[in-house]
């Protein structure tokens, strides 16, 4: 340790062209007061770092400095003698030094305590035995005392001298052992037993023995002193492990969550045992529960992560106790828990963790958190995961979770509807169960999208008459009375004549014209409703101005629509695009029950009902009882499915109409499942491939390593290989990075290398001076534009003709948005009033190093989709070969991942839909939607729509692609 070069730390100098010669320092040292004096020592210690000697100072430091007892000087004074030459140019110590060990000595024997102590930290950094020699016995005497702020630095004073030369203090181990033993304060004890654990292994570990009978009583900083000693002595000494299991078992027990956290880390590497690695999962469970910090929750889960990961099967039983955790109102600790206990579930709890959950679900519906409705989705999720994995709980989860749709959000409900379907697929003997229930829980459901991913199960997975005949019912009650437009027509007639009957009852009774009892909806003659709030008795305003309100949302069409049936009032609504997939499902039940029922009494009367409701559907549609018209797509859709069943089809048709509506969509849902579970196979496999050992993979041996090396370090070192030797930057990879930021006839030539770091942009600027005159002063100025921060200025630099200078410059990133650095630089001319400026061009950061390829379910992408406010819609014309080849190219310059299947991507058709999704290193979310087709004349036409949560990335990105597009001369883009 005493050869050990000292590495210093370089402290920025504000300007290095204006600092003070040697001899204004001597000046400022011999006729300054107290407060120039500090400045001047804290200049000249600036000066020093910054490989600056200033030998010459030395006796002027000791003796204008050394006799002040000013305490700030005094701490400035011992900063100086770490860092200034001790020895001459023949490597003895300097006569000077005598001097300055003599002050040293009177501060260890000075009776402030604090003065003290600052001197015992300064002798842990002195490593010249010459020095140190004659401070030992005032050392010594420092170890008794009366104030621990003095014996807690003189323990470290002693472990450092007898590093530094052992015979300058030969009974050290002693004197700190025989110091443990009177010692009182816990501080001092934990500081004088680190030392001894580093010195003498045998007294550090008889020290352990006679302590261990109270060892849970003792302080935690000694007990935290004992862990990190048996770590690292339990590496060279296998024999003395299982006595240190005993003590890591004993420290589990101790008062301080430090303490346990500790040791139970140190339990789960000495020992890979069923009672060991339980002891320290359960300790890490428990002080997620008990800690209100949720960093460290998410730590000690992160802990039992590794522990399952590192012992697969040992800890099945913690899932109950790891859900304890969901009690926390953090939505990552919980969902950091819901992820581990679901990797340990098994069939002996499942049903226990399912009623805990559903438990847990009941809470979220009449909860007020802020989260509540993330933290249903993520229940929902986990119950779905379950449900999947254990097929004996997948009737009883499907039940509780239509239990609650009706009482649910839109997305939770659209959770619970694809995870119904996926279990519908998976498991066939629980459809006719599952359809029952579904067709149960449509009564309550209000949300046109449910209804539609409903429709769809009830019309693919019906396949008994009776499942048939009893989804027909449910849907002819839920639609209402037919036809609906005769119906509402009736139903308006006669609650205008009970309102006119009212009215004339009330007039001969000398009543008010108005009624108390509620109205129906009153449809103005452009066939909206109006609103009853502002209307009066006599349809007019206060003014008797009459008016119409051709607001559709009243409080009287919110309370009709509430009185109907929930398809009906859904259709009357304007949800047009759900009337399309009842069409559908009615066509697919007919087609179905033509299969396997000869019954044509009944097939004909399901057809001739179906045509009924279909036909009802396109007359109200264009009636001025629904909210808006029926859009021509969706009366098209409805007219096919009409046509379908009206005519006499022959057997070719026949079987291309029941393809189409029976098998086609069942085997593209087939087909995304298994690519679903493909994608989880091969995650599944990539874990496992990461955590397995190689053939060809080296063996180490604990036993063969020395005693200095642990097994920590080779594991950091293994680290740092690994990642050094990912990327390797190549000469020319520096110079496409090199930025021209003057022109070469400028008087001052300058460029730059960018170089961007995490969350950083570094500058290595070049400054050439091209004249042969001294710039002065010369200082560059950098300014930014987005979400960029200049860190540090620059120091100003007189550059000699023809000379060179480097300068560095950090600028801070924000977020992933387009920025601009810009700047100039600045140098005085001959005389002292000119100064000279020359403009520096723009550096543009790439924000593609800050956006990385990531991955999301199609649930969470439609989410983020319909959340994201700002979107950037960009129009494609280019002479691309091929679809696919666009979107490569894509993918490439914006560095996002295509989330749209590959089945999909097929070279054979003339559209590509895909989807894209990026994250940024600050996690900001951007998607993207690329939509083209191949034209006629052999070109690429369509759009891409970018949206994100903030206005920058979303620019920033279709910047991007418009560069793409640039880059190739093969397309035509303009921004919409």
């Amino acid at each position: 340790m005493a050869n050990r070069d000292i590495a210093y730390t370089l402290v920025y100098e504000p300007n290095a062209s204006n600092k003070p010669s040697v001899s204004e320092f001597k000046s400022l040292l011999e006729k300054g007061d107290d407060e120039t004096k500090i400045d001047a020592m804290k200049q000249i210690l600036i000066t020093m770092l910054n490989s600056d000697p200033l030998s010459d100072l030395l006796m002027h430091i000791i003796r204008y400095v050394m006799p002040s007892k000013n305490k700030e000087l005094k701490k400035l004074l011992y900063f100086y003698w770490e860092i200034c030459g001790k020895y001459d140019s023949e490597g003895k110590l300097k006569h000077e030094m005598i001097l300055v060990c003599n002050a040293i000595q009177r501060d260890l024997q000075h009776p402030n305590e604090y003065i003290r102590g600052n001197t015992l930290r300064f002798l842990s950094k002195l490593k010249e035995p010459e020095l140190l020699e004659p401070l030992v016995p005032s050392v010594r005497q420092c170890l008794e005392h009366r104030h621990a702020y003095v014996r807690k630095y003189a323990a470290f004073a002693v472990f450092s001298i007898f590093n530094v030369s052992d015979h300058l203090l030969p009974d050290a181990p002693e004197l700190l052992y025989d110091f443990l033993e009177v010692e009182s304060d816990a501080t001092c004890k934990r500081n004088a037993f680190v030392c001894l654990g580093s010195i003498d292994r045998e007294a550090s570990l008889r020290y352990i023995q006679n302590n261990l009978v109270n060892i849970t009583d003792l302080d935690s900083l000694i007990q935290l002193a004992f862990i990190e000693f048996i770590r690292k002595d339990a590496i060279t000494s296998p024999d003395l492990r299982p006595k240190y299991l005993h003590i890591m078992s004993e420290l589990l027990e101790s008062n301080s969550h430090a303490v346990i956290y500790e040791a139970a880390t140190t339990l789960s590497v000495l020992s890979n045992s069923q009672i060991a690695i339980t002891s320290a999962a359960s300790k890490f469970n428990e002080l997620a529960i008990k800690e209100p910090d949720n960093n460290v929750k998410l730590i000690a889960l992160e802990r039992i992560e590794e522990l399952i990961k590192r012992n697969p099967g040992m800890l099945d039983d913690m899932c109950l106790d790891i859900l304890r955790i969901l009690s926390t109102p953090s939505l990552e600790v919980r969902k950091k828990a819901l992820k581990l206990s679901l990797t340990i579930i098994s069939s002996r709890n499942v049903e226990d963790v399912i009623k805990l959950l559903r438990k847990e679900l009941t809470k979220t519906l009449d909860s007020s958190e802020e989260k509540a409705s993330d933290y249903r989705q993520l229940l929902i999720s986990s119950i779905h995961s379950i449900a999947i994995k254990f097929h004996e709980v997948a009737a009883g989860v499907v039940d509780l979770l239509l239990g609650f749709i009706g009482e649910l959000n839109r997305n939770a409900a659209s959770d619970i509807i694809s995870f119904v379907k996926e279990v519908v697929e998976k498991y066939p003997d629980l459809r006719s169960t599952i359809i029952h229930e579904l067709l149960q829980s449509l009564k309550s459901v209000k949300s046109g999208k449910i209804y539609r991913g409903s429709l769809w199960i009830i019309g693919e997975y019906c396949y008994d008459e009776k499942d048939i005949q009893t989804a027909w019912r449910s849907l002819r009650s839920s639609i209402g009375e037919i036809p609906i437009l005769a119906s509402e027509q009736k139903k308006f007639e006669s609650s205008s004549d009970e309102e006119e009957e009212s009215n004339i009852n009330n007039k001969e009774n000398g009543s008010s014209s108005s009624s108390n009892k509620p109205k129906g909806p009153v449809v103005l003659p452009d066939g909206t409703y109006a609103t009853e709030s502002a209307l009066n008795s006599n349809g007019s305003n206060a003014n008797g101005d009459s008016f119409k309100n051709s607001s559709s949302t009243s409080t009287t069409e919110i309370d009709a629509s509430s009185s109907k049936t929930p398809l009906r009032a859904l259709i009357l609504e304007g949800d047009f695009y759900l009337a399309t997939v009842l069409s559908s499902t009615l066509v697919k039940l007919v087609l179905r029950f033509s299969k396997i029922s000869t019954n044509n009494k009944i097939l004909n009367a399901l057809k001739a009902e179906a045509m009924l409701i279909m036909v009802s559907i396109l007359r109200v549609g264009t009636s001025s009882f629904v909210k808006k018209a029926i859009d021509e797509d969706s009366a098209e859709r409805i007219l096919s499915c009409i046509r379908f069943l009206s005519d006499d089809n022959n057997e070719s048709d026949e079987s291309l109409i029941t393809e189409a509506f029976l098998e086609d969509t069942k085997k593209a849902f087939e087909s995304q499942i298994k690519l679903e579970e493909q994608k989880k196979e091969e995650a599944n496999m990539k874990n496992i491939e990461s955590s397995a050992d190689q053939p060809d993979d080296l063996i180490k041996f604990r036993q063969f390593t020395k005693d200095t090396i642990s097994s920590e370090a080779i594991v950091n070192d293994e680290d740092l290989i690994s990642s050094s030797a990912d990327k390797v930057e190549t000469l020319s990879s520096r110079l496409k990075k090199i930025t021209q930021l003057t022109g070469f006839s400028d008087p001052v030539y300058a460029e730059a290398y960018v170089k961007v770091h995490q969350f950083d942009v570094t500058l290595d600027v070049l400054i050439v001076n091209q004249t042969t005159e001294t710039l002065r002063n010369l200082t560059v100025e950098f300014a930014t534009l987005g979400d960029l921060k200049v860190v540090d200025k620059p120091t100003t630099q007189n550059i000699g003709p023809h000379g060179f200078h480097k300068i560095q410059s950090t600028i801070k990133v924000t977020s992933a948005d387009t920025g601009v650095i810009f700047g100039n630089i600045v140098y005085d001319g001959q005389h002292s009033d000119e100064s000279t400026i020359v403009i520096l061009s723009d550096v543009h950061v790439d924000i593609m190093d800050y956006i990385k390829p990531a991955t999301c379910s199609e649930n969470s992408f439609r989410k983020m989709w319909n959340e994201f406010e700002w979107e950037n819609k960009i129009t494609i014309k280019t002479q691309m070969n091929s679809l696919k080849e666009y979107l490569d190219e894509l993918l490439k310059g914006t560095n996002m991942n295509c989330l749209t299947p590959g089945a999909v991507i097929g070279e054979e058709c003339q559209f590509l839909s895909a989807n894209l999704y990026s994250k940024s290193s600050f996690g900001e979310d951007a998607l993207a939607n690329l939509c083209i087709e191949k034209s006629n004349e052999g070109s690429i036409i369509g759009h891409v729509r970018i949206r994100s949560k903030g206005q920058g990335l979303a620019l920033s990105l279709g910047d991007k692609v418009a560069a793409i597009a640039r880059k190739t001369n093969k397309a035509v883009i303009s921004a919409i």
